[in-house]
């Protein structure tokens, strides 16, 4: 275990998640984006409509590409649809930790075969949809924070980038992992609005207080009205902010 007066020193950067339904509302997004500063993220909804053919155009406008498809299923499967997209240039791609220690190693053997540059494997924790009374449900009878040190004790020894988790539990997992193992976290709400199915959410005044290497921006930028104007807000009540 690391000293547990771990003195932040991250940078947090910022991911904005591409959660549309058609390409032009993404694009009318991404034109007012600076590729030097934001990456993108492409979730399911958007790869099972537009597939590898919309990557590879935000990937020739310049954008980092974060593929969260948070594979899981057999190793084969995983190894093997990971290699699928060896050649495209993504900068970092999901898998799902419940997937086990044979599905993960082979995810990090597929990346091993990238004739390019290998895109940072992170796995996902657990969903900020849910709370401590869910783990119940499907049998698990420890704490979030202590299920999602757990999970990514195991994705470090392995060999994975980082872990996809709540921004409340970023702190817990540097200070026994190190500043390295990489954190990002989904679930970003200004103060007082609408959570929606998300229960483990941060304000982005706390991203300055939290261990995060990066947040994720979805339905905060995605559903505004003012997409521009409210990322603007966000970056200026992030201190740290690059």
């Amino acid at each position: 275990m690391l000293n547990n007066t771990f003195i932040k020193q991250i940078k947090t950067k910022i991911i904005i998640a591409l959660d549309f339904k058609k390409i032009n509302q993404a694009i009318n997004l991404i034109k007012f984006l600076d590729p030097k500063i934001y990456r993108l993220k492409i979730g399911k909804e958007m790869f099972f409509l537009f597939g590898l053919s919309f990557i590879k155009k935000i990937i020739n406008l310049g954008f980092k590409v974060f593929l969260d498809l948070k594979l899981h299923d057999i190793p084969n499967t995983v190894e093997k649809s990971i290699k699928s997209f060896s050649d495209l240039g993504i900068w970092m791609i999901s898998i799902h930790a419940m997937g086990g220690k044979e599905m993960m190693k082979s995810a990090k053997m597929a990346i091993s075969s990238y004739k390019k540059k290998p895109p940072l494997l992170v796995a996902v924790t657990v969903l900020s949809s849910l709370k401590n009374r869910n783990l119940k449900d499907i049998g698990i009878f420890i704490s979030l924070k202590k299920y999602v040190l757990l999970l990514s004790k195991l994705c470090k020894k392995i060999g994975l980038d980082g872990v996809i988790c709540p921004g409340n539990f970023s702190n817990n997992i540097k200070n026994f992992l190190g500043k390295d193992f990489k954190v990002i976290s989904p679930g970003v709400r200004f103060l007082g609005t609408e959570s929606h199915d998300q229960k483990n959410v941060i304000i982005p005044e706390d991203v300055s207080k939290l261990n995060i290497d990066y947040i994720v921006l979805g339905r905060i930028i995605t559903l505004s009205r003012n997409p521009i104007q409210d990322l603007n807000l966000v970056k200026s009540k992030i201190n740290n902010f690059i």
